[in-house]
C-alpha cells in the first residue's frame, strides 16, 4: 500500500481494519467531525509506519472472524505500547481485551439487529450523549463475546446479551463497545466516536475541505511542477472534480481529454463539454467514439465482458489522443479513499479489478505517465 499522504493537520486518527464489512463508515463519521483519519489493514501496520504517522489515537475495527480461532486478526502489539488512547469496536474489542489479558468466548447466544443497552456508569465516551441510568438503541453485530476483563478496566453499559457492551479503562484510555457506533442504527454513535476523537483523544477538529483544498492544490504544483497533465474525463463526478482543482492548481499545464462512449444519459456528453469548455475554460479534446463502442458491444450481453470490452476500448482511444498532446509527463485519476482501501484488502476480493476499470488501468504503465491523484484521500 502507498505510504500514507502528509496531511497539514496535527490530529490523525489511525483506523486498524480487521476485515468488517462497516470499517469505512468509522471513517466517514471521524472525518464528519473534521478529523482526519487513515484506514489500514491489521497486517500492513508495521511498528515504524505507525510512528511516522503520529496518530492521536487508534480505532480497532469490528471483523467477521473469531478472536478463538486460532491465526485470527490481531492488533499490532505496538498499539498497546505507545502510550495513547484505543478505541476497540465489536471485534476490536474482544481482541483488545484478549491482548491484555481478559477472556474472550465463542457460542454465546449470537446477537445481530437492534438491542437496548443499559447504561451504567459515567465515562468520556458517554459525554453529552448517554447517562447514567439511561436505556439507549444500538446496533450489534456478534457472536463472540467477553466474558473476563483484563486488569484496569470497569463496565460501563450492558445489554441483555452482552454484560461488558461498553468497557473503559480511564487510565490509560482504553475503551471498548461490543456494538457498532458507525452505524446510523446506533443513534448516538457518531457522538460516542467523536468523543473520542476530541475528548479522549484531544483532536481540535480543524481538518476542513477548505484546509484539504488549499494543501492539495500546493502538492499538485510541487509535484507537477512545469509538467503537463492530461486527465481523462468520464463524465462523472470523481473526475470532473479532479480536473477542477488540478487547474486551479496549475492553468493551461492541464488537457482534458473527454472520451464520448455513446453510453451516457442524452444530453449529458454535450454538458460535459459546456461545462468544461465555456464556464471552466479548460482545455478540453472531446472524442466521439460512440460509433466504435457502441459496434464493440453489439450482441454482448455479459455485464463482465461489457466492462472488460468497455475499458479496453476507453485505453485504444485515449492512449491515441494523449499520443498527440506533446511532453505530457503525468495522468490525473480521480481516485477516491474507498478505491484505495478496497485495492490492498487483505481478504482479497473483486475490488481491484474494479478500480483497474474505473481509473482507467493500465495507462500509467502503458504511457510511463505518473499519477497525479488529489482525491484520494477523500471519501
Amino acid at each position: 500500500m502507498p505510504a500514507p499522504t502528509a496531511t497539514p493537520s496535527p490530529d490523525r486518527i489511525l483506523i486498524l481494519d480487521f476485515g468488517s464489512q462497516v470499517t469505512q463508515l468509522i471513517a466517514r463519521r471521524v472525518r464528519e467531525s473534521g478529523v482526519y483519519c487513515e484506514i489500514w489493514p491489521f497486517n500492513q501496520a508495521g511498528d515504524d509506519r505507525i510512528r511516522a504517522f503520529d496518530p492521536r489515537g487508534i480505532i480497532l475495527s469490528g471483523s467477521p472472524a473469531s478472536v478463538t480461532e486460532e491465526n485470527s486478526p490481531r492488533a499490532p502489539q505496538l498499539v498497546f505500547e505507545l502510550g495513547l488512547p484505543v478505541l476497540g469496536i465489536c471485534y476490536g474489542q474482544q481482541t483488545m481485551c484478549e491482548q491484555l489479558g481478559g477472556a474472550v468466548e465463542a457460542g454465546h447466544h449470537r446477537e445481530f439487529g437492534r438491542a437496548w443497552l443499559d447504561v451504567k456508569e459515567n465515562c468520556t465516551l458517554f459525554d453529552g450523549a448517554w447517562a447514567v441510568g439511561a436505556r439507549e438503541q444500538v446496533w450489534m453485530s456478534h457472536g463472540d463475546r467477553v466474558t473476563r476483563l483484563p486488569d484496569g478496566f470497569r463496565i460501563v453499559a450492558t445489554s441483555e446479551n452482552a454484560p461488558y457492551a461498553a468497557i473503559a479503562d480511564d487510565a490509560r484510555r482504553y475503551y471498548g463497545v461490543q456494538f457498532h457506533p458507525e452505524v446510523v442504527h446506533t443513534p448516538h454513535g457518531a457522538q460516542l466516536l467523536r468523543n473520542f476523537t476530541h475528548h479522549v483523544c484531544g483532536c481540535e477538529g480543524s481538518w476542513t475541505m477548505a484546509a484539504f483544498r488549499d494543501a492539495e492544490i500546493k502538492k499538485i504544483r510541487a509535484q507537477v511542477g512545469d509538467g503537463k497533465v492530461i486527465c481523462g474525463l468520464s463524465g462523472g463526478v470523481d473526475s470532473a472534480v479532479a480536473a477542477v482543482l488540478i487547474h486551479e492548481a496549475i492553468g493551461d499545464q492541464l488537457t482534458c481529454i473527454f472520451v464520448d462512449t455513446g453510453l451516457m444519459r442524452s444530453g449529458e456528453a454535450e454538458q460535459v463539454v459546456s461545462l468544461f469548455r465555456g464556464h471552466y475554460n479548460i482545455p478540453l479534446v472531446h472524442v466521439d467514439a460512440s460509433d466504435l463502442f457502441l459496434g464493440r458491444l453489439e450482441g454482448v450481453t455479459d455485464p463482465e465482458q461489457k466492462r472488460k470490452i468497455i475499458g479496453a476500448a476507453f485505453v485504444e482511444v485515449f492512449d491515441a489522443e494523449a499520443e498527440k498532446i506533446d511532453g505530457a509527463r503525468f495522468l490525473a485519476q480521480g481516485t477516491l479513499y474507498p478505491d484505495v482501501i478496497e485495492s490492498v484488502s487483505f481478504t482479497g476480493g473483486p475490488s481491484v479489478t474494479i478500480k483497474s476499470h474505473h481509473n482507467v488501468g493500465g495507462l500509467p504503465e502503458r504511457m510511463k505517465l505518473a499519477l497525479v491523484e488529489p482525491l484520494r484521500e477523500l471519501f
